[in-house]
């Protein structure tokens, strides 16, 4: 009897071993970590990711080697991250636009945000500034709305493309300020931007990262800004919703991301490794420094963010009849 009773005993510490979730507690990770980037190298989610990355690896004690795979709005990368083995072995930056926005717009995804991907954590949040040419006629919000009302689909906004932060500022303004301008996207925010400040077209919704420098500099004019409050690197700007529209309010956002059905056990180590991460001084300092907010917290306050985020950014797409390039 005893016999057997140590038969058991062991087999059921051997099923033990061999599940997911005590793998992860006993195991994971135990070789190298990629890490999807569904951009290219050198922009700010490249830079980001590598940063959380090289301090997730020293915690993790494993290499975690960036890969980018830019392409279609971040839809190539984040179907990659969601057609990999769910072992934890394969994770990435989940961003604003192929998170909460393609899904919409697009239409025909190969992959779905809400069913193929599992949240690990909000990496960071931040708001936009509404910038114009510093010898722009335009120097408030309210100069702008009587312009566009008084010759509606003539004042001119740029973009870094189609279905981005900059353009989905734009459109929410439109929508809320009841007026209509003419959209003008480009390959990239920097050329949206330069062209900008070369006054060839009249405003832009632009990153804080980007704008700020310039905005210090005099090369642009800073309008309004779409947090709720405002941002301590801009204190002289205004919010939109101090100016009478609170619903203008855009934080762009990316976080970790892991294919639906990585053990939650691996999820929470994952977390638990990049909350510890963002507590780093000179990676919070240098994120609080570009106007951003610190993300963190659990993977289920990211989920809802996401679902949030989808709900909102889906229906402007639909009202103002976003189409893809």
């Amino acid at each position: 009897m005893q016999c057997i009773h140590k038969i058991l005993i062991r087999a059921l510490s051997l099923a033990a071993l061999l599940s997911p979730t005590a793998f992860a507690q006993n195991g994971y990770p135990n070789k190298p970590i990629n890490f999807i980037v569904p951009y290219g190298a050198g922009g700010s989610a490249d830079s980001r990711s590598r940063q959380i990355a090289q301090k997730m690896s020293v915690i993790l004690k494993q290499p975690i080697i960036i890969d980018n795979k830019p392409g279609a709005g971040g839809n190539i990368g984040t179907e990659f991250i969601a057609r990999a083995a769910p072992d934890g072995y394969t994770i990435g930056m989940g961003n604003f636009a192929p998170m909460a926005v393609n899904k919409t717009l697009f239409g025909n995804l190969r992959y779905d945000p809400e069913t193929d991907l599992s949240p690990i954590i909000l990496i960071e949040k931040g708001p936009l500034v509404l910038v114009v040419n510093p010898n722009s006629p335009y120097k408030t919000i309210g100069d702008i709305v009587a312009a566009a009302k008084a010759k509606p689909s003539v004042l001119t906004f740029s973009s870094g493309g189609i279905g981005g932060s900059h353009q989905l500022s734009a459109e929410l303004f439109e929508l809320n300020a009841d007026i209509s301008m003419i959209h003008v996207p480009y390959k990239s925010g920097s050329a949206a931007l330069t062209d900008l400040m070369g006054g060839n077209v009249d405003l832009m919704f632009d990153q804080m990262y980007s704008a700020v420098p310039s905005i210090k500099a005099g090369k642009l004019r800073a309008i309004a800004i779409t947090s709720k409050k405002r941002s301590p690197l801009l204190p002289e700007v205004p919010s939109f919703a101090e100016l009478g529209y609170p619903k203008v309010e855009v934080l762009n956002w990316q976080g970790l991301i892991a294919p639906k059905g990585t053990p939650k056990a691996i999820i929470e180590q994952l977390n638990a490794a990049a909350n510890q991460a963002l507590r780093d001084p000179a990676l919070r300092e240098l994120m609080l420094s570009q106007g951003n907010e610190i993300g963190g917290g659990t993977p289920a306050e990211f989920a809802t963010l996401i679902k949030a985020e989808a709900s909102k950014w889906s229906a402007v797409v639909k009202t103002a009849n976003i189409k893809p390039e």
